[in-house]
């Protein structure tokens, strides 16, 4: 048996940690790259002690990183998600922290050109055929990762990185408000039924009965809040045009409450039937594009907002940021999610053939 070495980066892109690897060093069939990877993280042991994984699935993820081929995009991000116990790779899903990461480690790998101050990498994320905008500093024309960003699941401060989800209004209807209202009443529920990034029905939480302040494990014991919610999201589909959502995750349910942390809203985030314990990217650029809608719930609640606007969602795990700002020739407005990231170290991982 022989061993040889693949150039690898380990960083931890927002709440999630994993090697950072260039396709060029893996192999272009994609059960051999995935036998690779499985080799590297050490897959199919719990503690994953035979290779560099976390024996956690958020330390069990991989960044494939390319040129781009794909017209106004810098570069390709392939994310997988290694298994920890068995000896599988999932492509299907992408990941909104480990993209974080994407940007640094591109500019540092000579792939994108730092720019003075402030750089923009163009991503296309390869699981989903979408374009990403990372927008991070680079002072002196080099990488920053030092700042005083903080990010709730991760220790301390550092530099932030905005992400933007591009032509994020209308995904999957076409619409930014699928109904062409701001507000629309659904058994005698108002609710703001809104389509960026993923479709969302946001509705005020005391109007359903409860807090909005509740845990997850709270809204999991509530059987009868539950499949009320749920049949308030069947016909909000319909009324948005999705058809039959009753085998859909589309669309998700948002609660909503005034914020009491410091931040600008307060909203749990369903998926569609089980709360979140924090808040997802996607519905977080769903909540920012309401919040500056005039008429929506989330704008009644949040108040008045001028962009460029930074905004933070409460949710059950602490805050997320976002950043909403209009930019020149675009109608709708851009939600920056805010990550950081940090470069662990750099090397050559070894695997055995």
């Amino acid at each position: 048996m022989t061993s040889r070495t693949i150039p690898c980066v380990l960083m931890r892109g927002g709440t999630s940690r994993g090697p950072y690897l260039l396709a060029s060093d893996l192999p272009s069939n994609p059960a051999q790259r995935d036998e690779v990877l499985l080799r590297i993280m050490g897959s199919g042991h719990e503690l994953q002690v035979d290779g560099i994984g976390g024996g956690h699935p958020l330390t069990s993820k991989v960044a494939i990183v390319s040129r781009s081929a794909v017209a106004g995009a810098d570069v390709d991000y392939l994310f997988a998600q290694v298994n920890v116990r068995e000896r599988k790779v999932d492509i299907s899903p992408n990941c909104g922290n480990m993209l974080a990461g994407v940007g640094p480690f591109a500019l540092e790998a000579g792939l994108v050109k730092p720019a003075d101050d402030q750089s923009t990498v163009r991503i296309h994320n390869v699981n989903t055929g979408k374009l990403i905008e990372a927008r991070i500093q680079t002072p002196g024309r080099r990488m920053r990762y030092d700042g005083d960003t903080a990010i709730d699941g991760v220790p301390g401060t550092a530099a932030p990185i905005h992400l933007a989800f591009l032509n994020a209004a209308g995904a999957k209807t076409g619409k930014l408000l699928p109904t062409g209202n701001p507000v629309d009443v659904i058994s005698d529920v108002a609710m703001s039924l809104v389509d960026a990034a993923m479709p969302i029905m946001a509705v005020v939480a005391r109007d359903l009965g409860v807090s909005g302040y509740e845990t997850p494990a709270e809204y999991a014991a509530n059987g009868e809040f539950l499949r009320r919610l749920e049949s308030l999201r069947l016909e909000a589909g319909r009324r948005m045009g999705l058809g039959d959502v009753s085998g859909l995750v589309i669309p998700k349910p948002v609660l909503l409450a005034p914020a009491r942390a410091g931040g600008n809203i307060n909203a749990r985030y369903f998926m569609p039937h089980v709360c979140h314990n924090a808040f997802a990217t996607t519905g977080a650029v769903a909540v920012g594009s309401a919040a500056v809608t005039q008429g929506t719930l989330i704008a009644e609640i949040a108040g008045s907002q001028h962009l460029p606007v930074d905004f933070v969602i409460e949710h059950p795990s602490g805050k997320m940021p976002i950043r909403i700002e209009q930019r020149p020739g675009e109608s709708a407005p851009v939600v920056y999610i805010v990550r950081t990231a940090r470069r662990l170290f750099e090397g050559r991982v070894f695997i055995e053939d």
